[in-house]
């Protein structure tokens, strides 16, 4: 008879605080969720960056007139299919228990369930109370995040857009943007230079006050310039 092991998730995930972690689930902070958007979007970005597509903008009944020309990777149709799924790249990411900070929420199988999986191979029976086939689905934390993701990238999407638009040379990372000084102004931003396997976001640090109100004025030119530029397409 085949050895039976019953673990339990209270005693594989350890002991958290709270109702619901005492069932070891812990759900994503804001700042986690913030940290991970950035990383996601600024990673379809820079996918959909490497087009040298050139789209034809317009349209003219006789199609003598010439179309405006427009480089994919400047264009508004880039940012749309970027942004679009990118909440969903987050179904992808496993809750590393072993972990216990932000880094917890990673891509790939966590170490705990490695090690379950190579028992199973061996023939040793394990009882998570949930179906084998459902080990690998999306966790409670998982699509909580997702829709976390969801709601962060409607209330800010404007913000997102304005900094798209920026020129590169006054553009500063989305970390910095939207998580650092917009969604997080008021709140715990730690997590955000905490690494992990795609290391920490990139913040830009704190700067002299005379430095700092003068590139306080340099980003409102710069955000006025984004939002014109984004009305001339």
């Amino acid at each position: 008879m085949l050895p039976y092991i019953l673990l339990t998730i209270l005693v594989l995930q350890g002991i958290y605080a709270g109702p619901e972690e005492e069932h070891g689930v812990k759900y994503a902070s804001k700042c986690e969720v913030c940290k991970v958007l950035a990383l996601e979007l600024e990673s379809r970005l820079n996918e959909t960056g490497k087009s040298h597509d050139v789209l034809e903008l317009g349209y003219s009944l006789d199609d003598v007139a010439p179309k405006k020309k427009k480089e994919y990777r400047k264009s508004e149709l880039r940012l749309v299919e970027s942004l679009e799924n990118v909440c969903e790249r987050i179904l992808q990411y496993n809750v590393h228990k072993e972990r216990h900070d932000s880094t917890r929420f990673a891509k790939g199988m966590s170490q705990t369930f490695q090690t379950l999986h190579g028992l199973v191979d061996k023939g040793v029976k394990v009882d998570l109370g949930i179906p084998y086939e459902l080990w690998d689905s999306p966790s409670a934390e998982i699509t909580d995040m997702k829709t976390k993701c969801e709601d962060l990238l409607e209330n800010y999407e404007t913000d997102i857009e304005v900094w798209y638009y920026l020129s590169p040379e006054e553009k500063p990372s989305l970390g910095t943007y939207l998580c650092a000084e917009r969604a997080l102004s008021n709140e715990d931003a730690s997590c955000l230079r905490e690494k992990g396997d795609v290391g920490a976001l990139k913040i830009e640090g704190d700067k002299p006050k005379k430095k700092e109100q003068n590139d306080k004025m340099k980003k409102k030119k710069s955000e006025k310039k984004a939002k014109a530029n984004k009305q001339e397409l």
